[in-house]
């Protein structure tokens, strides 16, 4: 009797110490996911990436915070002036990505969106000379997060926001991309996250874009 009641007494602790263990990492993604909208008006993005590189070590086994460390690595490199520092950046990125990668189990549309930005990273860094390589990738993982989630809008986003800063010659330009902002906007209304801590960022940014066309 006695060892049963003391096998219980250890169950119920480790149960609890796992409850605190849940509650604390719950508690630390959603203040840092409240902050992403402001961060890249902030300049703070950098910030943020450590904060979610610290919670992916602590936890090891969940694939959000390295999948926000990679969003918000690549994410800091979009204010960046000096472009001789961002190869670097993305790479880390995408170390962070491919963790995630791992341990979702496989490929996701929200991981695709984040390789497409990776790859637009190193794009920006030299883009007459980096368009065929990386502008492809980009857009291959575009549309590879569209069809692995059509509900999700931040493929849309990405897609109307490269085609506002792809010149009009070359198949861009602001009437094109209006159109699929708009769309990606309407999509954000209805779109229902997995969980309160899955991605649900974009659709301030996509109301900025959309204000820029007009």
């Amino acid at each position: 009797m006695k060892k049963i009641l003391f096998t219980i007494a250890i169950i119920a602790t480790a149960t609890a110490s796992s409850f605190s263990q849940s509650e604390k990492y719950t508690a630390a993604m959603k203040t840092n996911i409240a902050a992403l909208d402001s961060a890249m008006i902030k300049n703070n993005m950098a910030d943020l990436a450590n904060n979610f590189e610290r919670i992916a070590l602590a936890e090891k086994n969940q694939w959000l915070p390295f999948y926000y460390a990679a969003y918000a690595t690549v994410s800091s490199t979009y204010n960046m002036t000096d472009k001789s520092k961002v190869d670097a950046i993305a790479d880390k990125a995408e170390s962070f990505l491919k963790k995630a990668e791992e341990l979702a189990g496989g490929e996701n549309s929200e991981i695709c969106v984040v390789k497409s930005m990776i790859a637009s990273g190193h794009l920006m860094v030299d883009p007459q000379n980096r368009w065929m390589e990386y502008g492809q990738v980009s857009g291959a993982n575009i549309e590879k997060a569209k069809k692995l989630d059509p509900t999700n809008p931040r493929p849309f986003y990405l897609d109307g926001q490269s085609k506002f800063y792809t010149p009009e010659a070359f198949g861009g330009g602001k009437t094109v991309a209006k159109p699929i902002l708009e769309k990606a906007y309407s999509m954000f209304t209805t779109f229902k996250p997995a969980s309160e801590l899955h991605p649900s960022w974009g659709k301030n940014a996509t109301q900025y874009f959309i204000g820029l066309c007009n």
